[in-house]
């Protein structure tokens, strides 16, 4: 038996972020999207977010470009308008905590993250930030993930799982990959491992000095 929770980072997308919403509702799942400003702000994005929100599933902000990670951006203001310009777009419809997840360059956890002046926003404006601790690389081998994804599930207590709803061809697999990890003995649940959230509604909750950028910017 081992817990499950499971995001989707990087849409919504048209042609692919309808198809994880069905395949959660078939099976009566909830989740969180952590998305991105420009694709919410694109034809067919509010309303995809508004479909998510409105069967359940928690909706947070992934900045609005996910070009940067935000620990490399040395431009003053540029990271607190990545954080603050999509929570602005997504805000009838976030979280109440606030919910934001940096963007890690490829699942990595280290100061690439934020930088001071992000978690200073993050900080000042009550930002809930949501790590993970399983990354199965769906997006670099869309036919391959599940047994991967499957064996991280496996390997701890409860998973914090980043997926991605983008057209790659990993979510064709999404159904067989949550239909093995039931009969394997998973407990879907939609909060987070509290060892994934060092910053909850703007307070610390775990020294997040190895997320964050030494120095200063701006």
């Amino acid at each position: 038996m081992f817990d499950l929770t499971l995001s989707f980072d990087n849409g919504p997308e048209p042609e692919v972020t309808p198809l994880v919403l069905d395949t959660l509702r078939a099976r009566g799942l909830l989740a969180t999207f952590f998305v991105l400003g420009r694709k919410v702000a694109q034809p067919g994005g509010m309303e995809l977010a508004r479909r998510s929100h409105a069967e359940g599933h928690h909706i947070g902000n992934h900045t609005w470009n996910h070009a940067t990670p935000l620990g490399e951006i040395t431009e003053p203001g540029a990271a607190a308008a990545e954080i603050r310009r999509t929570q602005e777009l997504i805000e009838p419809l976030a979280h109440p905590d606030r919910l934001f997840r940096p963007f890690g360059g490829g699942g990595n956890l280290d100061r690439r993250l934020l930088n001071p002046e992000a978690l200073g926003t993050l900080l000042d404006d009550g930002f809930t930030c949501v790590l993970w601790n399983a990354v199965p690389r769906d997006w670099a081998e869309p036919e391959e993930w599940c047994e991967r994804a499957l064996d991280q599930c496996a390997s701890q207590p409860w998973t914090l799982l980043v997926l991605h709803d983008l057209p790659t061809g990993a979510m064709a697999h999404l159904g067989r990959f949550l239909d093995l990890a039931a009969e394997r003995g998973a407990r879907f649940r939609q909060d987070f491992p509290p060892g994934c959230v060092p910053l909850r509604r703007g307070h610390l909750a775990h020294d997040m000095t190895g997320y964050v950028t030494a120095g200063a910017t701006g």
